[in-house]
C-alpha cells in the first residue's frame, strides 16, 4: 500500500482553522483546486469539481469534531489509484499556533507504481496545505 502526507504549521489557534476546514463540504473556500462541492447524502458525500473539470467523488467515513479530525474514502476519480483512504487533522500547538496532517493511503491501479502515486498525493497534500495556510496571513 502506497501512502503520502503533508504537513504545516499555521499561526492561528486551531479552532479557527478547524472552522475554514472541518466541514467535509467546504473544500472550495480553501484549496484552489476544487471549484465546486455539492453535498449528498446528508452531508456524508462530497461531489467535487475541480478547475480542470474533473469530477471526483469522496465519502465521509469518520468524523470528530473536538479532535479536529475527519477521514474520507474516494469512489469516483481521475486518479490512478484503489482503496483511497485520506485523512485531514488539525492540531493545537499552543494558543496561536496549529499543525495541520492531510495524509493518505492508497493502492496504485495495475500499470502504476507505489511511487508514482506517492509522489502524485504528496504534491496533492503540499499543494493543498500551504493553500490552507495562505488563508491565515501572518
Amino acid at each position: 500500500m502506497a501512502k503520502a502526507a503533508a504537513v504545516i504549521e499555521i499561526p492561528v489557534s486551531a479552532d479557527q482553522v478547524w472552522q475554514l476546514v472541518g466541514g467535509f463540504n467546504s473544500l472550495p473556500d480553501w484549496l484552489p483546486l476544487i471549484a465546486k462541492s455539492e453535498p449528498g447524502e446528508g452531508g456524508r458525500v462530497r461531489h467535487l469539481k475541480t478547475v480542470d473539470g474533473a469530477v471526483v467523488v469522496e465519502h465521509l467515513q469518520t468524523f470528530d469534531n473536538a479532535a479536529r479530525t475527519y477521514s474520507y474514502t474516494i469512489s469516483e476519480s481521475p486518479f490512478p489509484v484503489s482503496a483511497y483512504l485520506a485523512t485531514l487533522q488539525v492540531e493545537a500547538l499552543g494558543e496561536h499556533s496549529a499543525k495541520v496532517t492531510w495524509s493518505g493511503v492508497f493502492t496504485p491501479i495495475a500499470g502504476v507504481t507505489d511511487a508514482e502515486v506517492e509522489e502524485l498525493f504528496s504534491g496533492v497534500y503540499t499543494g493543498g496545505v500551504e493553500a490552507l495556510r495562505k488563508n491565515f496571513p501572518a
